[in-house]
C-alpha cells in the first residue's frame, strides 16, 4: 500500500489514540476508529517510552510498546520462515523423490535378477531367493548411509554364496543331493566353497567388474544421499534461530515507533530497513560461504549421478553379469571340479556328468552396451530429469542467506518514495551509512547493535563447513568452481561504503553449542578414495564373446555325445 503525503504538524501531533485505541487497532493502522479522535485536537503528555522515545506528545504507553514488540518479533519471524519454507521444502521433498525413486528401481532390478533364476536356473532359485534379498538390502541401506556396508562386499558375499549353488546343482548335478544350502548350511563342502570362491575364482573377472560398477555409481549417490539430509538439517536449526533484544527494539523503532506519533502509513526507507534487517540477520548470513559451497557440491553431485544414466544401468546390469558369471562357471566346468576337489578335498564322479547335463537355456543373449537394449530401458532417464528440475531450483538458493534481508526489505517495507521513516522522523531519504552483511560489517551499523555472533549458527556454519571439506577430501574438486565465483557474501559491502579496515567481512568464534549432527564422510563412505567422477565399466564386445562360448559349447558336447 503506497505511503500517503506527510500529515501536517498539527494532525500529526493531535492524531493521539492514547489509551483510547486498542492495540489491535494500531496494527490496522487504526484509521477508522481514530479519526473521530483527530478532530477533539487532544493532545497526549510525553510518556516514559524505552523505545518509541519522542520530545512531544504519544499515542503510546509502555504497554503497548511491549505489545508492539512481541508483535513485531512474531511477523518478522514468519516472514523469514515463509522465505526459507520453499528452499526446505525443495530440498526434502527432493531427498524424498531421490529415495523413492532408487528404491523404485533397486526393486525393479532385484525382481529382473530373481525372474532370471526362475526361468534360466529353476534348480536354485529358489535356494538363491534370501541372498537375492540381502544383496539388494545392502545396496540400499549404502545408499541411505545406515549401517557400516559396503558395495563391494556386498557383492562379493553374494557371489561366495552364489558358488556351492552353481557347483553343485548346475556344473556338477548330480552332487545336488550331497551339499544343502539353506540358510544356516554348516556342510563343509558348502563351506569349504564360500570361503575359497574368490581363490579358485569359478565366475571370471563378473563379479570384480559388477562390484566396480555398482561401486562407483551408488559413491556419488550416496553422497547426494547424505548431502540433502544435511542441508535438510540445516534449514531445521535456522528455523530456530531467535532474534536478539537488540534486534527486537529496532524493528519496533522501524515498524511501529511513527504509529506512536500518528503515522501509520509511512513505511521504513530502504537504506534504513537494510541496515536493520543486516543487523537482525548478521549471524545468519554468516552461513553464505559455507552454503553457497554446499549448493556447488549438491549441484556436482546430482550432476554426477545423473550424468550417462550410471545408477540406473549399473541397477539394471545386474542380472547380466551374474548371468555370465553362471555361464563361466558352467564353460570352465571340468577346470572347476578339478581346482574344487584339490582345495575342498570332496571328489565326485558327478563330476564327469559336467558338461552333458547343464541347461542349453542358461545361453542368452546379453543386452548391448546400449541403454535401448537393457531390459527396463524405460527407467533409464528418470533420474536424470529429477534432478535437472532440482539443479534448476536449487541454484536459485545459492546466495539465499546474504540476500536474505534484502528480500525481507523488499516486501512489505522498504520502498523509497516522496518520503520515507528514519527511525527518528519523516525524511526524504535516509543519510545513514548502508552496512554489509555479516558481523564484523555491524560494527559500524547506525541502528542495529550486534554483541556477537549467535553460538548455535556458529556451530551451524563450523558443520557445514566440516561437511564441505570431508566431501571434497573423498572426492576432490567438486564444488571448486561455482564456489569461487563471484558473489555478494558473508561480509560483503553491498552499498560501497565499506573497505578492508571497516572489518566488512564476515566472522565469528566457533563455539561448541550443539547443534548440526556430525557426519563422519570417511567412516560412511566405505570405499574412498575418490580420484574421478564414477565411470560405468562396459566389456567391450561382450555379445561377441557370448556367441562364442556358445559354439564351444555346442562343440564340446557335439564331441562328447560322438565319443559316446
Amino acid at each position: 500500500m503506497p505511503a500517503s503525503a506527510p500529515p501536517s504538524p498539527t494532525l500529526e501531533l493531535h492524531a493521539c489514540c492514547f489509551e483510547k485505541c486498542s492495540v489491535r487497532q494500531h496494527f490496522k493502522a487504526e484509521r477508522a476508529s481514530c479519526e473521530e479522535l483527530r478532530g477533539s485536537q487532544r493532545g497526549c503528555n510525553n510518556v516514559d517510552l524505552s523505545v518509541c522515545k519522542y520530545t512531544g506528545p504519544s499515542c503510546c504507553t509502555r504497554k503497548m510498546e511491549e505489545s508492539y514488540r512481541a508483535a513485531v518479533l512474531r511477523d518478522t519471524t514468519q516472514n523469514i520462515r515463509s522465505y526459507s519454507f520453499e528452499l526446505k521444502y525443495l530440498i526434502s521433498k527432493h531427498a524424498t523423490a531421490f529415495q523413492d525413486m532408487f528404491q523404485s528401481l533397486l526393486s525393479f532390478s532385484q525382481s529382473h535378477l530373481t525372474s532370471l533364476f526362475e526361468s534360466m536356473y529353476t534348480s536354485i532359485s529358489s535356494s538363491i531367493t534370501t541372498h537375492i534379498i540381502c544383496l539388494f538390502t545392502d545396496l540400499s541401506r549404502f545408499l541411505h548411509g545406515t549401517g557400516n556396508v559396503s558395495v563391494e562386499t556386498a557383492v562379493h558375499c553374494f557371489f561366495d554364496n552364489l558358488f556351492p549353488l552353481v557347483h553343485t546343482h548346475i556344473v556338477n548335478p548330480g552332487m545336488s543331493g550331497t551339499v544343502s544350502m539353506g540358510a544356516s548350511d554348516s556342510n563343509q563342502l558348502g563351506d569349504c566353497l564360500r570361503m575359497t570362491r574368490q581363490d579358485v575364482n569359478p565366475f571370471g573377472t563378473h563379479p570384480r567388474l559388477m562390484a566396480e560398477e555398482l561401486a562407483n555409481a551408488f559413491r556419488a549417490g550416496r553422497l547426494l544421499s547424505l548431502a540433502l539430509a544435511v542441508g535438510s538439517e540445516v534449514m531445521n536449526i535456522t528455523d530456530t534461530a531467535e532474534l536478539s533484544k537488540e534486534c527486537a527494539r529496532a524493528l519496533v523503532r522501524m515498524h511501529y515507533c511513527s504509529h506512536c506519533r500518528g503515522l501509520t502509513l509511512i513505511r521504513a526507507c530502504s537504506g534504513y530497513c537494510l541496515n536493520v534487517m543486516r543487523g537482525c540477520l548478521a549471524s545468519l548470513s554468516e552461513l553464505h560461504s559455507p552454503w553457497k559451497q554446499y549448493v556447488a557440491i549438491l549441484q556436482d553431485l546430482t550432476h554426477m549421478v545423473a550424468e550417462a544414466h550410471n545408477l540406473e544401468l549399473a541397477l539394471l546390469r545386474i542380472r547380466h553379469h551374474v548371468d555370465e558369471a553362471i555361464l563361466y562357471a558352467q564353460l570352465h566346468g571340468p577346470r572347476l571340479t578339478a581346482t574344487v576337489d584339490k582345495v575342498c578335498g570332496h571328489s565326485s564322479n558327478a563330476s564327469s556328468t559336467t558338461v552333458r547335463t547343464f541347461p542349453f537355456t542358461a545361453v542368452t543373449l546379453p543386452p548391448t552396451n546400449s541403454s535401448q537394449d537393457v531390459p527396463g530401458a524405460e527407467k533409464i532417464g528418470m533420474l536424470a530429469h529429477l534432478h535437472r528440475e532440482f539443479m534448476g531450483y536449487i541454484s536459485r538458493y545459492k546466495s539465499f542467506f546474504s540476500i536474505l534481508p534484502e528480500t525481507l526489505c523488499d516486501g512489505e517495507i522498504g520502498v523509497d518514495e516522496l518520503t520515507c521513516w528514519s527511525g527518528d522522523d519523516v525524511v526524504k531519504s535516509y543519510e545513514g551509512r548502508v552496512v554489509g552483511n555479516g558481523v564484523r560489517a555491524q560494527r559500524q551499523n547506525p541502528e542495529v547493535r550486534v554483541r556477537g555472533a549467535e553460538p548455535v549458527l556458529m556451530e551451524v556454519k563450523d558443520r557445514l563447513e566440516q561437511f564441505n571439506q570431508e566431501i571434497q577430501e573423498v572426492m576432490p574438486g567438486v564444488g571448486y568452481i561455482e564456489f569461487w565465483d563471484d558473489d555478494t557474501g558473508s561480509g560483503a559491502e553491498t552499498s560501497g561504503d565499506c573497505d578492508d579496515e571497516d572489518g566488512c567481512e564476515g566472522s565469528g568464534e566457533s563455539v561448541s553449542t550443539p547443534a548440526l549432527k556430525e557426519y563422519d564422510i570417511s567412516k560412511k563412505m566405505m570405499e574412498v578414495p575418490f580420484h574421478k567422477p564414477p565411470i560405468i565399466r562396459s566389456k567391450p564386445s561382450s555379445g561377441a564373446s557370448r556367441s562364442m562360448a556358445s559354439i564351444i559349447i555346442i562343440l564340446t558336447l557335439g564331441l562328447q555325445l560322438f565319443f559316446i
